[in-house]
């Protein structure tokens, strides 16, 4: 179990980095260049955070093995709360390898800059449930 819990506080580290990445990206004035950046950066943040919400649930006993289902964990144990956000980032996300239009494009910027504090709450929720309580 310890080995676990060190595997899930290596990701939460290294999304805790990717997520600092988006965020500066996000407090540049806009420009296309920005939205590209940004969305680019959503992507890899998102990438990072459900596969953070797979190594939570197989701590927890559950294996998962897409985003939909971490997500669906994640919400069954108490630590995602608004899981149809969760899965509208998930559809932006796979809009945007599949698809390019300007459309889409905004879609995705505006996901990308609700990404932050809906993560940076889930990634707490995490710290707290799974770190703060072995370190008792």
């Amino acid at each position: 179990m310890e080995e676990k819990i060190q595997e899930l506080y290596f990701h939460l580290k290294t999304l805790k980095s990717a997520l600092n990445t988006l965020e500066e990206v996000l407090e540049k004035p806009f420009s296309l260049i920005v939205r590209d950046a940004t969305i680019q950066r959503f992507e890899y943040t998102f990438e990072l955070a459900w596969k953070l919400f797979r190594k939570a649930a197989i701590i927890e006993g559950i294996e998962v093995g897409s985003p939909r289902q971490a997500i669906r964990a994640m919400r069954d144990v108490g630590l995602l709360d608004d899981i149809d956000m969760w899965f509208e980032m998930m559809n932006d996300r796979n809009r945007t390898s599949h698809t390019y239009s300007a459309t889409t494009a905004e879609q995705v910027f505006e996901s990308a800059r609700n990404l932050p504090s809906k993560l940076r709450a889930a990634m707490n929720a995490i710290e707290h449930h799974y770190l703060n309580s072995t370190q008792k």
